[in-house]
């Protein structure tokens, strides 16, 4: 039997933005819609993967702040893909023991789809098997925006001192602050860039991209992202004997 030294390093947190769909359709000459419905499928593959190897959190950059500006019939068919994946996929994600949650300015959908998703969150509240959260109408300027916000509000109630703000105050009012922050990070489609997602959660996140356009996932390319995550030094910022100390990562990183 393998020593635990033989076991593949794995992320706690597996943070991806899902990019791609709508060249996969143009380049089948059909509409940009149809690629958001094809990439559904990759979500599913997603998450087998990450119950399969045990990852612990896994968030999806669903839809940003920002795509709310692309032409209205696009947004329009993300939002009944949406409302229909709420529909579908819940019962089997909670009967899985996944936890769904949504991070996002919520003020921007339509009630039905704010009931949905906080129905979804009820159904799930109890799992802990894989904690998956969709980043819909997010940014990551807006996450640290609405932190600064809250705290602030405090602060002018006398309930705060300003002078006690400091970094662990302001990441405890951060989306997702009750999860470790990403270990990897994946962008499919072939841009290297972060594009405003979980800004301060991903100081230290391990970055790794990939031309596969997102409907065209499977489980290789998320495999072969793993095994180069496995192969990182992690340093947070020290050398690499510091780093090779536990004690020695940062307080949120470990």
């Amino acid at each position: 039997m393998a020593g635990p030294e033989s076991t593949p390093r794995l992320p706690r947190h597996l943070a991806v933005i899902m990019d791609g769909n709508g060249r996969w359709a143009e380049r089948r000459r059909r509409p940009r819609a149809v690629g958001h419905r094809a990439g559904a499928r990759a979500v599913n593959i997603c998450i087998d993967f990450c119950l399969e190897r045990g990852i612990g959190a896994l968030t999806l950059f669903a839809f940003s702040s920002e795509n709310w500006g692309r032409p209205q019939d696009e947004v329009g068919a993300l939002m009944k893909l949406f409302m229909g994946a709420l529909e579908r996929e819940v019962e089997e994600l909670a009967r899985r023991g996944v936890r769904v949650r949504f991070i996002g300015e919520r003020g921007r959908f339509s009630p039905a789809i704010v009931e949905r998703m906080a129905a979804a969150e009820a159904h799930t509240q109890a799992n802990s098997t894989l904690e998956l959260a969709i980043a819909a109408s997010y940014g990551g300027r807006w996450d640290i925006t609405a932190a600064a916000r809250r705290l602030a509000s405090e602060a002018a109630a006398g309930r705060l001192d300003p002078a006690a703000i400091d970094e662990s105050l302001l990441a405890a009012h951060l989306s997702l602050a009750d999860l470790p922050p990403p270990d990897l990070f994946i962008r499919t489609g072939g841009d290297q860039r972060i594009s405003n997602f979980l800004l301060w959660q991903m100081a230290y996140t391990e970055l790794w991209f990939t031309d596969v356009l997102w409907p065209e996932l499977d489980t290789a390319t998320l495999q072969a992202a793993l095994d180069d995550y496995a192969g990182r030094e992690r340093r947070f910022g020290l050398t690499g004997a510091q780093s090779r100390q536990p004690a020695h990562a940062p307080e949120g990183a470990r």
